[in-house]
């Protein structure tokens, strides 16, 4: 396993990280889950990537629940704030009072007494970014949370968090979680160079484009599946799209690789990016995701992705 640090911080995270979204709580048993943690784990992967809203709150649960035969120290366990939780007014969005509130939440699923990474998970117009800040700078002092981060937040808006913190002497975020595959790659104009003037570590998620990277939907999209149930997927399947995937399926072939293994190394090739977040629904599927880490992309085969798929 590769390590990596999350920005300008300590903390090193395992380049390959295992998240909860979709997975663990909903369509993953609790038992199968069990044994995809603990496979994570053998193999060196120490971060889990997990949300509140995911299964609302069952994914943090399933985690929770296998602490207890864990190595904390060996864990570096994140989570997220923003979603509705609730009907209740207040138990949403980026408010002291909603912080505070999913923190303590968190903790108890997680049967845990501090988190190593808590994401903002969209911004808030609705709360003023001072407040929300100066909530993750007590918790981290509180000790419940280590490092603060966020998750698809603008260039500009993480420039004034930053301006906040050291105008204020906050702890400021020191990673942002956006999403980053070979068919979404906005974040390298503007957002790559921002978070590395900043110090901030990228980590990112949907590497796969929800599975389309894979070649699942080369020939056809099953109505039942998830491509053709999700609408922001199903805006994927483009004809266009399905062209370059094929493409790249082939060049896949070429190299004896899985299509995933060379959308992860892809990734993984790049300097800014501390961690690719993967799901799994088997153990299986985390073990052959692994297997991009041995994948070395030399300038050739850099050069037919790179015409496939325009930055």
């Amino acid at each position: 396993m590769q390590y990596r640090p999350v920005g300008k911080s300590g903390l090193k995270v395992s380049a390959i990280a295992l998240g909860g979204w979709l997975t663990f709580g909903a369509r993953v048993d609790e038992a199968i889950s069990g044994e995809i943690i603990r496979a994570a784990l053998e193999q060196g992967i120490n971060f889990i990537d997990l949300a509140d809203v995911y299964g609302a709150g069952a994914a943090e649960q399933v985690v929770g629940g296998l602490i207890g035969e864990l190595r904390r120290e060996d864990l570096v366990l994140s989570s997220k704030v923003f979603w509705p939780m609730s009907d209740d007014p207040n138990d949403r969005g980026l408010g002291r009072k909603h912080i505070r509130q999913s923190v303590e939440r968190t903790l108890r699923n997680l049967r845990t007494d501090y988190l190593d990474l808590y994401f903002c998970h969209r911004e808030d117009p609705e709360t003023p970014l001072e407040e929300t800040a100066r909530a993750m700078d007590e918790l981290v002092r509180q000790g419940k949370v280590l490092y603060w981060g966020t998750s698809v937040w603008q260039p500009r808006t993480l420039r004034k968090a930053h301006a906040l913190a050291k105008r204020a002497l906050h702890y400021a975020p020191q990673v942002e979680q956006p999403r980053y595959n070979l068919l979404d790659r906005h974040i390298e104009k503007r957002l790559m160079p921002t978070a590395a003037r900043l110090g901030m570590g990228l980590v990112v998620w949907s590497p796969l484009a929800g599975g389309i990277l894979t070649g699942k939907y080369n020939d056809t999209t099953p109505p039942e599946s998830r491509g053709g149930q999700t609408d922001w997927l199903r805006g994927e399947l483009t004809d266009e799209n399905l062209r370059r995937v094929r493409a790249f399926c082939e060049l896949a072939r070429e190299m004896s690789v899985e299509p995933a293994q060379l959308a992860l190394a892809w990734i993984l090739a790049r300097d800014e990016i501390s961690s690719v977040i993967t799901g799994a629904t088997s153990v299986d599927q985390l073990r052959s995701n692994l297997g991009a880490l041995d994948v070395r992309l030399g300038a050739d085969v850099q050069s037919r992705i790179a015409e496939l798929f325009p930055a």
